[in-house]
């Protein structure tokens, strides 16, 4: 099975400055098995020169390229096989299921409360890119039916740590920001994601695999009393959040 990607219309290359390339894709699916066929190649020493591989939701950034016009020119030769199976190690996060807006997924979801904790961590995930703020990794991996749409109001604060859903993504806040995704529980200790004292500071990169663990409510409380953090609530609303520059959008903030 092969994602078809040479012979779409839809695969377009743009030139972004003297020496990167911008390739937009149709969807998310194409997207990752065009970013993982790079990384395939770059391991194998048949990619030419390319200095960084940025992959974002429907997009992939090639900077540092010497001659864009010709791999300009190979990408749109290649026959790229559909995303394979992510080998490697799992980065496991343990995640109390405990969100304010639990009971919204659940009924979004058609299952009991105590189920969604079960159904959530039930799946491997893959980071299909980074953004929004560093640390933040945006995982795919749910199926089409339980994908929730973002929250009408954002929250003018969500707690670092928090484990949410929006669209097709999981996510885990590394800092306390503003945000709109649906809060299903809470990492109990989240400096893990972004750690700048590391060679590699973030925790998840494009193309990891991640499962989430259920954890005890014990390991919550005793974080946040290290921490002296407060959860998320409903009056934590009304947040116009515009990214900064650099940043990558929320999904639906585009």
């Amino acid at each position: 099975m092969t994602a078809d990607l040479a012979n779409l219309a839809d695969l377009v290359v743009r030139p972004a400055g003297r020496h990167a390339l911008l390739v937009e894709l149709p969807d998310a699916e194409r997207t990752g098995a065009l970013h993982a066929e790079l990384l395939r190649r770059r391991a194998a020493g048949t990619l030419p020169p390319v200095t960084e591989i940025v992959p974002g939701a429907c997009t992939v950034l090639l900077d540092g390229v010497p001659d864009p016009a010709a791999l300009t020119r190979q990408l749109t030769t290649w026959d790229i096989p559909a995303t394979p199976p992510a080998d490697g190690d799992v980065v496991t996060i343990p995640v109390v299921y405990d969100g304010p807006d639990l009971a919204d997924v659940a009924a979004r979801w058609g299952v009991p409360e105590d189920e969604v904790a079960a159904r959530h961590a039930s799946y491997t995930y893959r980071v299909a890119f980074c953004g929004f703020a560093p640390g933040f990794g945006y995982l795919t991996g749910l199926p089409p039916e339980l994908h929730v749409p973002r929250r009408d109001t954002p929250r003018t604060r969500v707690p670092a740590g928090a484990v949410a859903l929006a669209g097709p993504y999981s996510a885990v806040y590394p800092r306390a920001t503003p945000g709109g995704w649906q809060i299903i529980g809470t990492m109990p200790d989240p400096s893990r994601l972004w750690d700048p004292s590391r060679e590699q500071a973030a925790l998840l990169s494009p193309g990891s695999r991640v499962r989430f663990a259920p954890s005890g409510a014990r390991d919550r409380i005793d974080q946040r009393l290290r921490r002296g953090a407060r959860p998320a609530t409903d009056d934590d609303q009304s947040a116009t959040h515009a990214p900064r520059h650099g940043e990558q959008p929320e999904p639906n903030e585009r």
